[in-house]
């Protein structure tokens, strides 16, 4: 079967600085993957190189069999891959509902013009999208703060208004990048749960955390970074007991580990 996401070679140069180096991986649809490494791993530049912020200086991502590398980030939203960010981007005086319409509006059938005369296409798409906003809103369990102010939201409901915002966008694949950075326990639980209703309504989910917990967890495969290359992948079992895994997060010598030094 064909893989829904694939990375093949992916690398990207800051100078002399491989920041992404040879990264390959796939991802099957309705699959959670996680990404993760160390600070410093590559990861969030390998989210910028699939979803268009950066340029590749080598090899190339397909989406569904299509090769996406080059394309600009707004034509991959339009295909339906979306991410989220580390940094909780909203609209901060812009109500909840009016940042998830925000999201919508990538999906929009109605042109510029057509809505600045207000055409009978025009009010059915708005009148669509609204119902599409709050169906997300719902779904996050945010409907009763759509009206709110977003930046008077308590974080963990930010960050879960940050993954309603792509939810809008109606999503095959969804990367999000650090969801749970800077939650407590409670709020932690709050989104995995979140995460896995939104993988278990269709979207194939891949994550970027450093909570290990989380992740193993959460995910059904994991890729592992290092130095901008990928050090291993596979099932959290196998993921937890790897050597190079554990020399890559506790700093130790890898070979003494492989040897049970």
């Amino acid at each position: 079967m064909t893989p829904q996401l694939e990375v093949r070679d992916l690398s990207k140069y800051f100078g002399g600085l491989a920041a992404v180096d040879g990264l390959s991986f796939s991802v099957a649809q309705g699959s959670i993957v996680g990404l993760i490494g160390p600070n410093g791993a590559g990861k969030t530049t390998a989210f910028n190189l699939i979803t268009g912020q950066l340029p590749p200086t080598g090899g190339d991502v397909r989406f569904n069999g299509r090769t996406i590398t080059g394309l600009p980030p707004y034509e991959i939203a339009r295909m339906r891959l979306v991410r989220t960010f580390q940094s909780t981007v909203l609209y901060a005086d812009s109500s909840v509902l009016e940042n998830v319409l925000r999201g919508c509006a990538v999906r929009q059938r109605a042109g510029f013009w057509s809505g600045l005369v207000g055409s009978r296409a025009a009010a059915e798409d708005e009148a669509e999208t609204r119902a599409r906003a709050l169906e997300v809103l719902s779904f996050v369990e945010l409907d009763a703060a759509a009206s709110e102010l977003a930046r008077n939201l308590p974080y963990g409901h930010q960050r879960a208004l940050g993954i309603a915002i792509g939810l809008a966008t109606r999503p095959e694949v969804m990367l999000l990048d650090e969801p749970v950075a800077g939650m407590n326990p409670e709020e932690t639980a709050r989104t995995a749960r979140l995460i896995r209703r939104v993988n278990e309504a269709g979207t194939t989910i891949v994550v970027v955390e450093h909570d290990m917990s989380f992740v193993m967890g959460l995910c059904q495969t994991i890729v592992v970074m290092n130095y901008g290359r990928k050090i291993a992948e596979g099932r959290p079992d196998e993921i937890r007991n790897d050597p190079a895994v554990v020399a890559a997060y506790l700093g130790v010598d890898e070979d003494a580990v492989a040897d049970g030094a």
